[in-house]
């Protein structure tokens, strides 16, 4: 008799899950199975179509906003993530998925397009994956979304309420150790003005070829090149059309103890009349120490990016994180991937097989103080470019992740932040954040 498979479980991208094992009975009921696998063939398991949701609420807390040089008010509410999907699997080769958005920021004083988008297509398209030449050839078209490793700099921007969806045409081919991809994509802007209003289109385009190399089964090295545009940009007090070449390189693997991922981008192009001369940086290693309770995980983080250090001259350092995730340092949003160098040191232990606890501390510096201190996503703190030192500030964070089941998860994350004399110059105070979350997958 053939082995029972095993039961699918809710994955990050939900377009990768596969259903079909619910075509065995032998599998294991749960109740609304009969929505996860809707069977269209009679002769073909894999001919069949899957619904799924996802819900996150998650409770913030920001006392004062904008480290208060804004204003000195605080800021609590609510971040409200509703996503309902279809998955149409018609055969092995072809697969056309759908997935609604409804975000919500319920108490939020200032919101921004990343905070509430009350219906929108989050994603719409089609795949098709083949043999060929002795690997695996796939194509997406349409609306989806796109992550490139940690997601320091191309993620699905998971931390915000509203993600980021790329209308995009996605080509890979998978052979042996070796993975190419080509993409090129407009990336959507949100609004929320009426119900599936999102728009891309040429004023903003980002797309490139990634080879990967798999060095082992727990290592690998990549390589990216990627053409940036967007018109009608603004740096400081300019405007005008920002085409930047990226060339980005990483690097992650692990032992029995030890992990690392490092990343660095180099960007170079231009910015009305100036030219572009940024870099980035991104890197963090970890030893774990199984033989000691709890599974301590001991981590470093070094992360560093260029600032402007000229804003009269012909040569724009400002670094483009282009479309980060938004919790890569903290859920909080007070750090920007812009003229920083920030260092972090942390403790993670992990108390039971579906709870983990990060302790940590962080110091910021700026890369040059000719240009500003800049938070979450690119946003420059006023009264600060050419004023104070280098020192920003020292962040302390707490964050408890507990998988109370494979669909459900809660989340806590508590981070004080200690700010710099050039914050506090340009009116700001020191700053404590929580956030609360549970997230359901169906």
């Amino acid at each position: 008799m053939n082995e029972i498979p095993s039961r699918p479980v809710p994955l990050f991208n939900r377009w990768e899950e596969d259903w079909s094992a619910l075509a065995d009975e032998r599998v294991p009921r749960q109740p609304f199975d009969d929505l996860k696998y809707l069977s269209l063939s009679s002769i073909d398991p894999l001919v069949y179509l899957s619904l799924g949701a996802n819900v996150r609420e998650r409770f913030e807390a920001l006392n004062p906003q904008a480290f208060g040089t804004r204003s000195s008010r605080s800021d609590d509410y609510l971040l409200s993530r509703l996503e309902l999907h279809t998955d149409l699997h018609l055969g092995p080769h072809v697969q056309i998925f759908a997935q609604l958005q409804s975000d919500f920021a319920p108490g939020k004083d200032v919101q921004t397009p990343v905070d509430q988008d009350r219906l929108g297509m989050e994603q719409a398209f089609i795949a098709a994956t083949d043999t060929l030449a002795g690997g695996t050839l796939t194509v997406r078209l349409g609306r989806q979304e796109i992550a490139f490793d940690l997601q320091r700099f191309i993620s699905v921007r998971d931390g915000p309420n509203v993600r980021q969806s790329y209308d995009a045409a996605w080509v890979e081919f998978a052979r042996g150790d070796w993975d190419f991809v080509a993409l090129f994509s407009h990336p959507v802007q949100n609004r929320d003005a009426s119900p599936f209003d999102d728009y891309s289109g040429p004023r903003l385009s980002h797309g490139g070829a990634k080879v990967v190399w798999k060095v082992s089964s727990a290592a690998s090295v990549s390589a990216t090149w990627a053409h940036y545009i967007r018109k009608h940009a603004n740096f400081g007090a300019a405007t005008g059309e920002e085409s930047r070449d990226i060339l980005d390189t990483h690097a992650s693997g692990n032992t029995e103890h030890i992990d690392w991922d490092v990343e660095a981008m180099n960007q170079s192009g231009s910015f009305g009349n100036q030219i572009v001369r940024a870099w980035g940086l991104g890197s963090l290693a970890g030893y774990t120490i199984p033989a000691l309770p709890w599974t301590p995980r001991v981590g470093f983080q070094l992360d560093a990016a260029s600032g402007n250090k000229d804003p009269n001259g012909h040569t724009l350092g400002t670094f483009n994180p282009l479309f980060p995730n938004g919790g890569y340092e903290t859920l909080s949003g007070l750090t920007g991937y812009i003229n920083f160098v920030h260092a972090k040191g942390s403790v993670t232990v992990q108390p039971t097989n579906t709870l983990k606890v990060l302790i940590a501390g962080a110091t910021l510096w700026r890369e040059t103080t000719a240009d500003a201190i800049y938070i979450q996503p690119n946003i420059p703190i006023a009264d600060t470019a050419g004023r104070g030192g280098r020192y920003t500030g020292t962040y302390g964070e707490v964050r408890l992740d507990w998988q109370l089941t494979p669909n459900t998860a809660f989340a806590l994350e508590a981070d004080h932040f200690a700010i710099g004399e050039a914050i506090r110059q340009a009116g700001g105070h020191d700053t404590d954040y929580l956030g609360v979350e549970v997230s359901l997958k169906w």
